[in-house]
């Protein structure tokens, strides 16, 4: 018997994510969260693969700045725990989520001390895992609402925002980033 086909998620509205990341929301193309995250990934390790392991480790373009080590450590944690909050919400657990200090996440990680190509594999393995969650997502469970850091979100929201959060992060990489590289 073959596999059904996952369920899009459709876009989601205003109210179905934190206000705060209605920008970045709205840089996501598309109507189906899924499919948004599937051409990221291959987007995002298309552009970072070929930067060497030194660039990653040592260059921030502005003090106090995340170098590229930093930063996709910062978009492996960030999607885990979206990937979580999606799980929570999908499930009916109507508890608030609780935020996270994504500087003291990066502070204590220890990114700069490993392997580019091994934080690269981590993202792949990551977005596979959230991939592979929000394909067994039904019509319903897209659109059931939960309360995430302090905000009301649907499952479909919390989807397109955390596109939309690395799609930021591209932005900056390709602005600040890229044109230093070696």
């Amino acid at each position: 018997m073959p596999p059904t086909p996952p369920v899009p998620s459709g876009r989601p509205g205003p109210g179905e994510f934190a206000a705060y990341a209605t920008e970045d929301i709205a840089f996501v193309p598309g109507d189906d969260a899924l499919a948004a995250l599937e051409a990221q990934a291959a987007a995002t390790l298309a552009l970072l693969s070929p930067i060497p392991d030194a660039f990653a480790t040592d260059f921030a373009y502005a003090p106090g700045k995340w170098t590229l080590k930093q930063l996709l450590g910062h978009l492996a944690d960030d999607e885990r725990i979206f990937q979580y909050r999606m799980l929570c919400v999908a499930r009916g657990d109507t508890g608030p989520l609780p935020g996270f200090d994504e500087n003291l996440y990066v502070r204590t990680a220890g990114f700069e001390a490993r392997a580019w190509a091994d934080l690269l594999a981590e993202y792949r393995s990551v977005r596979e895992g959230t991939l592979g969650l929000l394909g067994t997502f039904t019509a319903e469970a897209w659109v059931r609402r939960g309360t995430v850091n302090g905000y009301g979100a649907s499952v479909r929201g919390l989807a397109f925002h955390a596109v939309g959060h690395e799609l930021h992060h591209l932005r900056v990489i390709e602005a600040k980033y890229l044109p230093a590289v070696p």
